[in-house]
């Protein structure tokens, strides 16, 4: 998988476009002032980049070079500060109790890691602190309009109750939505968003 990230991250344009997640962006009232950011397979920067311009402190992480390089390009682009780190999530020594949010959008991984990058997400968050998580739903391979090829790969709500059980729920849905994310991410499609707070 990494040589296909770094193939896709290596073309010219940028693969899901230069701007942040849609239903990340509808959520810019949940983000702390002067917050500490963790973005999770954050690709070429769009959603880190995002939120520094808001004002975050923000780590961000892919398992890419190519993709840290053109998220290190962004941000220098719009004038702002990234710490981005090229890692596999697996291997990474995740920090605890620092952030005060995480985002993983559109971010996919087998079933057994996906719990495991579940619970270090959650762990690395301060009491208090919020996560926002946008992915395809197993009817995605319905759509075709972008996301992995195999069901197991993506997510729904139940699913996701069961990874996050003992949060705050804030928001937690399947829907279908319009995705407009470069040439990757286009046309209606299947998705789960979920927005949580840490207990304090």
């Amino acid at each position: 998988m990494k040589d296909f990230w770094q193939q896709r991250y290596s073309e010219q344009d940028f693969a899901y476009g230069t701007e942040p997640n849609a239903f990340l962006a509808s959520c810019a009232d949940r983000i702390p002032p002067n917050c500490k950011a963790l973005a999770i397979a954050d690709g070429e920067g769009r959603n880190g980049v995002w939120l520094a311009q808001h004002g975050c402190e923000v780590t961000s992480v892919d398992y890419s070079q190519a993709g840290v390089d053109k998220s290190n390009a962004l941000a220098e682009e719009r004038g702002v500060q990234l710490n981005a780190i090229c890692a596999d999530l697996n291997e990474w020594q995740w920090p605890e109790q620092e952030f005060d949010l995480a985002i993983s959008i559109f971010a996919h991984f087998p079933p057994e890691m996906r719990k495991a990058v579940h619970k270090k997400l959650i762990a690395a968050l301060k009491p208090g602190g919020t996560l926002i998580l946008e992915a395809y739903h197993p009817t995605q391979l319905e759509y075709k309009t972008g996301g992995p090829p195999a069901a197991e790969m993506m997510y729904d709500v139940a699913t996701l109750k069961e990874d996050f059980a003992g949060n705050e729920i804030l928001q937690l849905e399947d829907l279908v939505a319009e995705v407009s994310e470069g040439k990757y991410h286009f046309g209606q499609g299947a998705v789960t968003r979920l927005v949580l707070k840490k207990p304090v």
